[in-house]
């Protein structure tokens, strides 16, 4: 490993050096594959657009950020900006030096890397959606434009996900070797929820169920390693100790903040997926779907960049996780049910305002001259 990781350090120095210009857009594009850019960003529309995609696409990022955070418990992957601190391959004197940034200084273990792990999933579950509408449609120009579309879209795949492994590399928080394997195994877990059919008609024990199976399964690894003296979160006292500066060490990249927030989503999914409030909503009249959709794309993610902007205390670990369980609930709940039953009611209300108009001018205009003034 120590072959692999000095060969992956001189490829961070060379990008770090020779693509310095490219910081900002680098910068921008592992913001892209931020994992949380899944439910803040690409649920809200797509599920708007298309409830069965959207659904799938809460499933595979949790399923895949929990199998991301069990291979980074089992392969104990280091992190570029602590690995040259503690490695002894290099002679006194000769650490290289890797620069860091903001975003370089995540705790968890670094293999297989998160963001393009999320980022290869999601990406994946997107141009399959389109994909497949396409190749539903019998028509012979549409038959011709799924053959071209097909190429473009997974070129466009590609290039999402080179630039999101490039940018994780650049900022010196993974090696390459960790960025292709997430985006390596967020394909396969994209492509099984592809066969998975039966999530679309998952009742709420089952989201409950899977939310309770997922947070124990994790906490028993945890504790079972633990009994034997092996530290899973090993990572975090690396990462304090040599982010250049503390303040850049957020809680929110610890192991389990990201297994809380995923949970919370899925059950938030869940509520409100077979709540009334959704169920109502969905009885939008054939006439108003366009507009009713774009509205509640607008407003949800309207309403999704003020809850970001909405800091949970992290003084008090314990109280942490429950807030951010809770906060990643009402994300869907937002998307699914508030959202567009409010809006539903506003058209409602206003469809019968202008049917009382028009009933209110058309009396007017049958009634006669001594009916109107009968005074």
């Amino acid at each position: 490993m120590d072959l692999l990781h000095s060969n992956g350090v001189l490829i961070i120095q060379h990008l770090q050096k020779d693509y310095r210009s490219y910081q900002s857009f680098l910068n921008f594009m592992s913001h892209v594959g931020d994992p949380r850019n899944i439910f803040l960003i690409y649920f809200p529309l797509w599920f708007q657009l298309n409830p069965v995609v959207g659904t799938k696409m809460i499933w595979v990022a949790v399923i895949g950020d929990w199998f991301n955070l069990i291979f980074k418990w089992i392969l104990f992957g280091h992190r570029p900006y602590w690995w040259v601190q503690e490695t002894m391959i290099y002679p006194n004197q000769s650490i290289p030096c890797l620069e860091q940034f903001p975003i370089t200084c995540e705790t968890g273990p670094g293999s297989p890397s998160g963001h393009a792990m999320g980022s290869s999933c999601i990406w994946y579950v997107m141009v399959s959606a389109v994909l497949s509408y396409r190749s539903r449609q019998k028509d012979r120009s549409t038959i011709t434009l799924h053959r071209l579309a097909w190429p473009f879209l997974w070129s466009i795949f590609w290039l999402i996900q080179i630039g999101v492994c490039v940018s994780r590399v650049f900022i010196a928080t993974h090696f390459p070797h960790q960025v292709i394997l997430g985006v390596i195994a967020g394909m396969f877990v994209a492509e099984a929820f592809e066969h998975t059919p039966s999530i679309q008609t998952a009742s709420l024990k089952t989201y409950i169920k899977t939310n309770v199976f997922l947070f124990f399964s994790a906490l028993g690894f945890y504790l079972v390693l633990k009994l034997i003296d092996i530290d899973l979160l090993w990572s975090v006292p690396k990462a304090k100790k040599w982010c250049a500066n503390p303040e850049w060490v957020n809680i929110d990249t610890t192991p389990f903040a990201g297994l809380v927030r995923n949970l919370g989503a899925l059950f938030g999914l869940g509520l409100s997926i077979h709540s009334e409030m959704f169920v109502t909503s969905c009885k939008v009249q054939c006439g108003h779907q366009g507009s009713f959709r774009i509205s509640c794309i607008a407003a949800s993610l309207a309403i999704l960049q003020l809850y970001d902007f909405i800091k949970i205390p992290t003084h008090t670990e314990y109280l942490f996780y429950i807030l951010s369980f809770c906060k990643s609930a009402a994300v869907p709940l937002t998307v699914v049910a508030l959202v567009p039953y409010c809006i539903h009611a506003i058209m409602k209300s206003a469809e019968k305002k202008t049917s009382m108009e028009v009933m209110d001018n058309f009396d007017m205009e049958n009634l006669g001259p001594s009916k109107l003034c009968c005074d």
